[in-house]
C-alpha cells in the first residue's frame, strides 16, 4: 500500500456509474474517504448502505468534489453529468488508476487491442498458474480489478484493458503492456479512428525505460501511429505468427485461426520476460480450453467441426478465422457496425458460403455480394437448418465441413448480448444434431 498522502485518501470522491467496477471501487475506497455515488439510471435492488450514498444531480454540481472515479461505460460527451465532467476533467480517474496507486509495486501484465484480448489474457493467466505464480485475472474480462483479496507483494495481475477503460486513465502504468492489433471499432464512442488508437496507446504512454511494450508491427494502424510517438519503454516487435511445427507440438484445436496464432506469439514473448519454463508453457497451452463464444469449437467429429464465435461483432474479428479454414458454412448477421469493411477478396472466399440472417440483411448483401455466394434467412434457426441440409447434399463432394457461427455484428437487434446469442446457437445446434 502507498503512504497516506495519496489522492485517494481522506478525499471527497464521486463514483460515477454503479456497475461492477463502480461498486468495487466504492467498497475499496469507502473506509478512508467520503464517498458519493451517482448513476444516470435509477438504481434498483441495492442495499440501504448504497442508497444512503446516492447523490442527486443538483447536489453533485454544487458539491466540492476532490476526485471522480468514472466507470468504463460512461461517455463523458453524452452522459447526464457532461458539463460537470468537462469543468472537472482533471479530477477524473478510473479504477485502473486507483489500483495502480495502491499496488504499483505488484507486477502487472496488461493487454489491449481490438480483437483477442480476452483469449490472450486467459492464456497468460493459465501459463502463470502452471508456473505456480499467484496470478489474478482482472479487468474487462469480467473481474473488477479492485475486488481482489489477499494480495501479497508476489501477486501478479493479468489485466484486460478496453479503450473505454484506458480513455480516462491518467496514472495507471503497466510493467508489461501489449497492443495485439487495431482495427476500426467503437467509433460511436471515440468519434474517430485516431481517437480510438490514441485511447489504446495511453496504455504505453505512462511507461518508463524499465518497462516493456509488445506491439504487433504488422498492423497498419499500429505501425502508422507508432512512427510519430515518443515511447520510453523497450519495444518488443511481434511481426510473425507461431510456426506450424510449434503448433503441432501444442496440438490444440483452439489455436486454429491466424488471430489465435498471433495471440500465441504475444504469449511466448511475455512468457520469456516472466521466465516461464518451456515445460510449463507448453503444458498450459495443451490444456487450454478456449473461451466461450470466442472461436470456440463446440462440436468435432471425423467430418464436421462446429465453431461458435458469437463474440465476433465486426468483420475484422471474423476475418482471421475465415482466412484459416476451408469448406466453410459461415452464419453471419446482426446489428452491423457503421463503416465496417469486409477485407477478404473473392479468391479468398471461394471455399465458403454465407448464410445471412436477421434484420440487417441489406448491409451484409452489399458487403459480400461481389465476393461470396450467399443465402438469406429471417432468423438464426432457419439459417442453421439450411446449413445442415446443404452439408448433407455436399457430403459426396467434400469430406470435411466447418460450420462457423461468426456474426460479424453486434447482437442487440435480437439478443441481450453476445453470450445470450452464443447460448442460443448452442441450444439450436444441440437440438438439431440430437434430432438427426
Amino acid at each position: 500500500m502507498l503512504d497516506k498522502d495519496n489522492i485517494f485518501f481522506k478525499k471527497k470522491i464521486l463514483i460515477y456509474g454503479l456497475g461492477k467496477s463502480g461498486l468495487s471501487a466504492y467498497r475499496f475506497l469507502k473506509k478512508n474517504n467520503k464517498i458519493y455515488l451517482y448513476d444516470d439510471n435509477k438504481i434498483k435492488n441495492q442495499n440501504l448502505e448504497i442508497k444512503k450514498k446516492l447523490i442527486q444531480y443538483q447536489d453533485v454540481i454544487h458539491e466540492k468534489i476532490d476526485c471522480i472515479i468514472i466507470s468504463p461505460g460512461i461517455d463523458i460527451k453524452k452522459c447526464k453529468l457532461k458539463n460537470f465532467l468537462k469543468k472537472n476533467y482533471d479530477k477524473i480517474h478510473t479504477d485502473l488508476d486507483v489500483f495502480y496507486y495502491y499496488y504499483k509495486k505488484n507486477k502487472n501484465i496488461t493487454i489491449t487491442g481490438t480483437n483477442g484480448k480476452s483469449t490472450t489474457v486467459k492464456i497468460i493467466y493459465e501459463v502463470l498458474k502452471c508456473q505456480k505464480i499467484d496470478a489474478r485475472l482482472v479487468g474487462n474480462i469480467g473481474n473488477p480489478i479492485l475486488s481482489e483479496k489477499k494480495i501479497t507483494p508476489k501477486t501478479v495481475f493479468v489485466i484486460e484493458a478496453s479503450s473505454y477503460q484506458l480513455e480516462y486513465s491518467k496514472i495507471f502504468k503497466s510493467h508489461l503492456a501489449a497492443i495485439l492489433n487495431i482495427s476500426p471499432d467503437h467509433l460511436e464512442r471515440h468519434g474517430s479512428i485516431r481517437n480510438y488508437i490514441k485511447a489504446k496507446f495511453k496504455l504505453i504512454k505512462t511507461q518508463t525505460k524499465k518497462d516493456f511494450t509488445f506491439l504487433n508491427t504488422n498492423n497498419l494502424f499500429i505501425k502508422r501511429y507508432l512512427s510519430g510517438q515518443r515511447i520510453l519503454s523497450k519495444i518488443i516487435k511481434i511481426n510473425k505468427t507461431v510456426q506450424s511445427k510449434v503448433l503441432k507440438k501444442i496440438d490444440n484445436s483452439n489455436f486454429l485461426s491466424d488471430g489465435n496464432k498471433e495471440n500465441l506469439s504475444f504469449v511466448f514473448e511475455i512468457a520469456k520476460k516472466m521466465k516461464i519454463s518451456k515445460n510449463n508453457l507448453f503444458k498450459a497451452l495443451q490444456k487450454f480450453n478456449g473461451l466461450d463464444f470466442r472461436q470456440q469449437v463446440i462440436f468435432k467429429s471425423k467430418n464436421l467441426i462446429i465453431i461458435n464465435d458469437s463474440k465476433a461483432t465486426s468483420f475484422s474479428s471474423t476475418v482471421s478465422i475465415l482466412r484459416s479454414i476451408t469448406n466453410v458454412y459461415w452464419i453471419v448477421g446482426g446489428q452491423a457496425k457503421k463503416g465496417d469493411k469486409f477485407l477478404l477478396n473473392k479468391s479468398e472466399c471461394k471455399n465458403m458460403e454465407a448464410y445471412i440472417f436477421g434484420k440487417n440483411k441489406k448491409f451484409f448483401i452489399n458487403k459480400l455480394k461481389k465476393k461470396i455466394n450467399y443465402q438469406l434467412f429471417d432468423d438464426l434457426k432457419s439459417s442453421i437448418k439450411k446449413v445442415l441440409i446443404d452439408i448433407k447434399k455436399n457430403n459426396k463432394k467434400q469430406k470435411k465441413h466447418i460450420i462457423l457461427f461468426s456474426p460479424a455484428a453486434a447482437s442487440f437487434d435480437s439478443f441481450k448480448n453476445f453470450e445470450d446469442r452464443g447460448n442460443y446457437f448452442n441450444h439450436l445446434i444441440k437440438g438439431m444434431l440430437d434430432a438427426e
